[in-house]
């Protein structure tokens, strides 16, 4: 074998290994005859490691030999109903167990999420959450390399459980509900349901996708690659986008599947730039859940994801000896509107 001129990882040797990451951690860190790993295993993973020119972080290890009492959540931002509902739940089933919750967002920023694990790591946390993460590898790497428990919440990773909601029901029952209110105009263009939103590479938007197509081509209506609009995850990009589409179509289509509520809100922007009556003839949904939605001039169906249950079932992962990768998905449920006629954007009556 020859050295490769990039860091070796924990995963590099485990697949030189043909090992899993928590068997070459295992290996690595002396706790292999816990795990009834052969001494043989350990020997071909410590000669992989030694040659690949891998080294453990020992300092790492030896801290998590005491007890914080703390545990520790990465969230990508506070400003997010979502996650900020999620963080909540983490605390208060933190305290139910008598300990003292360490909560921080990375602004999406992958090098600021590495720190904080970092950070978490040498504080001693006893284990450690993570949503909606940007580099679920190298987080894993750096827990498995301190032996550090941790579980993905929102988004999987690889080499830890997860916990997400079952991204592709939540777009079939969305995308049904939105086809069936679908009106009619005779316009070819325009009687469609489009896409907005996301990024069609991430787990989740890929997945929401998978099930819009799905409902479409069902009912003999396969999008077209125009009805699909990845356009990432900024409220100005949305904005832009589906001011575009409807100048591209002369007015809004018959329907509209947000992808997020920082999409919507975008979409909302273009929004209150037209006339009253715009809504009339088109349906909106949005696979995030929003309870001022009911404030609008037009009803939006809304997929609310069920937060609490994701960090319950979270924990749950965490007290399992051995959980393994599990994979669990908590299904979402489905709003109706609640119209309420009003201005533009505000007063009610």
């Amino acid at each position: 074998m020859t050295t490769p001129s990039r860091k070796a990882t924990i995963f590099d040797i485990a697949k030189l290994a043909e090992a899993s990451p928590s068997t070459v951690s295992a290996a690595l860190s002396g706790s292999w005859k816990e795990r009834r790993i052969s001494k043989t295993k350990v020997d071909l993973i410590r000669r992989i490691a030694e040659e690949q020119g891998y080294s453990t972080n020992m300092q790492a290890r030896g801290l998590r030999q005491a007890r914080s009492g703390m545990v520790g959540m990465i969230i990508p931002v506070h400003d997010n109903r979502y996650f900020s509902s999620m963080s909540q739940s983490f605390e208060a089933f933190a305290r139910d167990r008598g300990m003292v919750p360490v909560i921080a967002s990375s602004m999406r920023d992958p090098e600021e999420e590495r720190r904080i694990v970092q950070t978490l790591i040498s504080y001693a946390v006893e284990y450690i959450f993570v949503a909606g993460a940007t580099d679920p590898a190298a987080i894993t790497e750096l827990c498995v390399a301190a032996n550090m428990r941790h579980v993905f919440v929102d988004l999987p990773g690889p080499g830890a459980p997860s916990v997400i909601s079952d991204n592709y029901l939540g777009a079939r029952m969305l995308t049904a509900k939105l086809l069936e209110d679908l009106p009619r105009r005779n316009d070819p263009r325009r009687d469609r349901l489009y896409f907005i939103g996301g990024v069609a590479g991430d787990h989740a938007t890929s997945r929401r996708i998978e099930g819009f197509r799905d409902v479409l081509t069902e009912a003999g209506l396969s999008p077209l690659p125009d009805q699909i609009i990845a356009c990432g995850y900024p409220p100005r990009r949305a904005m832009q986008e589906v001011a575009a589409l409807c100048d591209r179509l002369g007015a809004l289509p018959a329907g509209l599947f947000v992808n997020s509520l920082t999409a919507f809100e975008g979409v909302l922007g273009h929004f209150v730039n037209l006339p009253p009556g715009s809504f009339d003839a088109t349906v909106i949904g949005c696979y995030d859940y929003d309870p001022f939605a009911a404030y609008l001039q037009f009803p939006v169906h809304m997929v609310r994801q069920d937060s609490h249950r994701l960090i319950e079932e979270a924990y749950r992962l965490i007290d399992e000896p051995s959980p393994g990768i599990a994979l669990r998905e908590v299904e979402p449920a489905l709003i109706p509107p609640r119209t309420i006629h009003a201005g533009p954007f505000g007063e009610h009556g």
